[in-house]
């Protein structure tokens, strides 16, 4: 079993900045890809950006790139998301998500583990 939990989200101005963070334990002895996903009421869960075991490879949606930055700490079992000139679009509830192998998740039917989801509310 992993475990995995959000923090760092929040209300925002348009225009600002907040990062994320995102804490796993139990089973991280493995190797494993994460990455974050998004849900705004009344859509479906989608791909926000997604980073390889060994941080080599980064990925992001469209819609975020240039805006968002992905990043591990493996020692401390850590994932973050770094979010810069937020939009009100960019609202929705951030979702940590884990998945077994070296690969970064990037389709949310893939997902093994998810975390419990943190509040993000971007004001324009």
């Amino acid at each position: 079993q992993v475990q995995l939990v959000e923090s760092g989200g929040g209300l925002v101005q348009a225009g600002g900045s907040l990062r994320l963070a995102c804490a796993a334990s139990g089973r991280t002895f493995t190797t494993y890809g994460i990455g974050w996903f998004r849900q705004a009421p009344g859509k479906e869960r989608d791909f926000v950006a997604g980073i390889t075991w060994s941080g080599a490879g980064r990925y992001y949606t469209d819609s975020v790139k240039g805006r968002f930055i992905i990043s591990r700490d493996n020692a401390k079992n850590m994932v973050y998301l770094e979010m810069n000139n937020v939009k009100p679009e960019d609202t929705a509830v951030y979702y940590c998500a884990w998945k077994l192998g070296t690969a970064a998740p990037t389709r949310a039917g893939a997902i093994d583990y998810w975390g419990q989801g943190t509040q993000v509310t971007v004001s324009s």
